[in-house]
């Protein structure tokens, strides 16, 4: 089990993550502390960055976008996020976390 990723009984991921929104391109990149961080195109106004956050994690599980909820965090850059169960869904996103990270 990772700090950032942790897997529930029923099955389902929940992530803890440290966003920044605003940035250039939307990713991954790297650790911030327990935390995956996530760099967000879209800007921290109305609800549009925890939007863009959901649809990119949903793209990287091959889920639904009705798969991804936000948990907490919604006017914070720390963000527990809920992904519903689904098969390889943490490994795509370890991958990713793995493959977006400064090396």
């Amino acid at each position: 089990m990772t700090g950032w990723l942790q897997e529930t009984g029923d099955g389902s991921l929940i992530l803890n993550l440290h966003v920044q929104p605003g940035a250039k391109r939307t990713g991954f990149a790297g650790l911030h502390g327990e935390a995956a961080k996530v760099r967000l195109a879209a800007p921290p106004v109305d609800g549009k960055a925890n939007a863009a956050l959901c649809a990119f994690l949903a793209k990287i599980c091959g889920a639904p976008g009705s798969a991804v909820t936000l948990v907490s965090g919604e006017r914070a850059r720390a963000k527990r996020v809920r992904i519903a169960p689904g098969p390889g869904r943490a490994e795509r996103l370890r991958a990713a976390l793995a493959a977006d990270s400064p090396a």
